[in-house]
């Protein structure tokens, strides 16, 4: 048999693995309890897929529900940033903790293992992948409603073994108003597709400007197509996000958790809908 190149697509072989591809999702720890697992991906880097994993954590905290996020990103982690956390995660002979935001959104991301946070993370793909899934395995997510797992953009390694090793009920795909919006999309939904993984819409992010003196709204990338892709591919549009300096403030400070905004209803709602 040849080497095992986790493509079930396009590989020859019979293996159990092709006849279940169930066969490769992991469990996670033995003192975990994981409910609802949604990835937050998109065909490319710096539309805003941590903005919408934190905001999304926020708002079903908000509605009573225990959320958690599993930073993918490895070599570009984001979200300890955005909550303003300074702890690190720490472990035991049962397993690793997550570090929890003041709110009491339970995060794991390399940022928190590592003694300054401006290290970079120079690993090859597969120690990549690896780490990822020892999040999933090797953590001690305690009575998580709504897990969301803030991928690297593309579709390699990462994406590859979060969609094969996790049970990943649902994901949203993040994308912005310029012309390669299509590319974008279409990329996210065939991975998403080829992989059997439901998808619970779009969200567009930087999809206008608010003036602040009249209050008129400026799509300043241009006409969006948002609406028009997601049509093509039987999606739904879950929520358009604003360039908003209060958001990019609030990022910036840790205080997401302080954000108002009704923006993410929606995607909130479909969301909410996976346990319902």
């Amino acid at each position: 048999m040849s080497e095992c190149s986790h493509n079930c697509e396009t590989c020859g072989e019979n293996c159990p693995s092709r006849q279940n591809p169930a066969d490769f999702i992991e469990k996670p720890h033995e003192l975990s309890s994981i409910k609802k697992v949604i990835g937050v991906v998109s065909g490319k880097g710096g539309v805003g897929k941590s903005l919408v994993t934190s905001m999304m954590s926020v708002l079903m905290q908000r509605r009573g529900y225990q959320s958690a996020i599993l930073d993918a990103d490895v070599t570009g982690p984001s979200i300890p940033r955005i909550f303003g956390l300074k702890e690190r995660a720490m472990g035991d002979d049962s397993g690793i903790y997550p570090v929890k935001t003041k709110t009491g959104i339970e995060v794991m991301s390399v940022n928190l293992l590592l003694e300054d946070d401006t290290t970079p993370v120079v690993w090859r793909g597969p120690i990549i992948a690896g780490t990822v899934k020892q999040f999933w395995t090797d953590v001690i997510w305690n009575d998580v409603d709504f897990m969301f797992v803030d991928m690297p953009p593309g579709t390699g390694d990462v994406p590859l073994t979060v969609f094969q090793s996790l049970p990943v009920d649902g994901i949203i795909v993040v994308t912005s108003p310029q012309e390669l919006v299509s590319m974008i999309v279409t990329k996210a939904v065939k991975m998403a597709q080829a992989m059997n993984i439901p998808i619970l819409g779009i969200v567009e992010n930087m999809s206008y400007v608010v003036c602040p003196d009249c209050g008129k709204a400026f799509q300043i990338y241009g006409e969006s197509h948002v609406e028009e892709e997601a049509g093509k591919n039987g999606l739904k549009v879950l929520g358009r996000l604003p360039i908003d300096p209060k958001l990019a403030k609030s990022c910036d400070k840790g205080a997401m958790e302080l954000f108002e905004g009704d923006w993410l209803e929606a995607a909130a709602d479909a969301v909410e809908a996976l346990l319902k």
